[in-house]
């Protein structure tokens, strides 16, 4: 039986992953910051579906919360055969309005702890000769929108340049950038939703279906919903500051997570 980890795992897409691998019959690593609610994703999987749910409390804003998921990654007596780089969140305003500490921390998650996760997480896995990753980006990663949007894009290139790093190792990996979802994500962040089209709203269930067939057909980018895969073909078509323009409309996050 297969183990996958995923960070962020107790709501949202993370959650949405954990319920579709469960069903699939894969064990799990949960990585959240609380541990009350990983225990209880933990049991109610366990209950359902009568996999393992291995429960790692971890703040990926901080070292030792990296340190901690890295090193459960490189376990070679447990191995991780699939790795969901999910944890995330987003800020409410304009640059100069979000203080540089909030900022810099965005960027320990998006960015630092997707670095060093992929790492320990490949390196155990072309050892074996198989293994996946998937990077939670998001459609902002294709628009400029400050830092999240900065942040995502990173993602997508990093992931796309080491899936071509490491092709013909037996290591997959793709970067998800899905759009809007209904998730806790805008709640927690403050940022009201009133103004986004009903179209605009994905599931996070089906999203995830998506992704994990794009992922066995071995593709390193998926945009997972044809609205969007249009959307972001008509970004191409568009000045970058109309675009910069449109998404202020929807605040500062643009996309889910």
């Amino acid at each position: 039986m297969t183990t996958a980890l995923i960070t962020g795992s107790t709501a949202g897409i993370g959650a949405a992953f954990a319920r579709r691998l469960a069903a699939d019959g894969h064990d799990l690593v949960l990585v959240a910051r609380d541990t009350k609610r990983l225990r209880e994703q933990a049991t109610e999987l366990h209950d359902r579906h009568g996999i393992e749910a291995e429960v790692l409390t971890a703040d990926l804003a901080t070292d030792d919360g990296i340190e901690a998921v890295a090193a459960r990654l490189g376990e070679r007596r447990k191995p991780v055969d699939l790795l969901i780089n999910n944890a995330g969140f987003g800020n409410k305003g304009r640059f100069l309005d979000v203080p540089m500490a909030d900022e810099l921390t965005m960027l320990k998650v998006h960015c630092e702890a997707v670095l060093r996760l992929t790492s320990a997480a490949t390196e155990a896995m072309r050892d074996r000769g198989r293994g996946g990753v998937v990077n939670v980006a998001s459609v902002a990663a294709f628009v400029p929108r400050g830092t999240y949007g900065a942040s995502k894009a990173w993602v997508v290139q990093f992931t796309q340049g080491v899936a071509r790093d490491l092709a013909g190792s037996g290591v997959r990996l793709m970067a998800l950038c899905p759009g809007f979802v209904r998730t806790e994500f805008h709640e927690r962040a403050g940022m009201g939703t009133d103004n986004i089209p009903n179209w605009m709203w994905l599931d996070a269930d089906k999203l995830v279906a998506a992704a994990l067939k794009d992922l066995a057909r071995g593709k390193t980018l998926s945009v997972p919903d044809p609205r969007y895969k249009t959307l972001m073909g008509a970004t191409k078509l568009v000045p970058r500051g109309m675009l910069g323009g449109i998404t202020s409309k929807t605040g500062r996050k643009y996309g889910p997570q």
